[in-house]
């Protein structure tokens, strides 16, 4: 799929808002992860695993998206 040059910046802040709000949904699920395990008392290994497993998916599309924003100027 091609887009003219007048596009691409267009495309970059669609990116960057979508990684804003990626990280924001990530750190919006740590948070209620955090709250309800005090709550409960839940063991503090379950909560850190969890929270492992959301940086690993962060980071995981993080990279998937890496060489597209690095092809444009933010």
């Amino acid at each position: 799929m091609l887009f003219g040059a007048d596009k691409i910046p267009e495309i970059a802040r669609g990116l960057g808002k979508g990684m804003r709000q990626l990280r924001d949904a990530t750190n919006e699920v740590k948070r209620e992860i955090n709250q309800s395990a005090k709550k409960q008392g839940l063991d503090s290994n379950i909560v850190k695993e969890i929270n492992d497993e959301i940086k690993h998916v962060k980071t995981s599309v993080e990279e998937s998206i890496g060489p597209i924003k690095r092809g444009t100027k933010l």
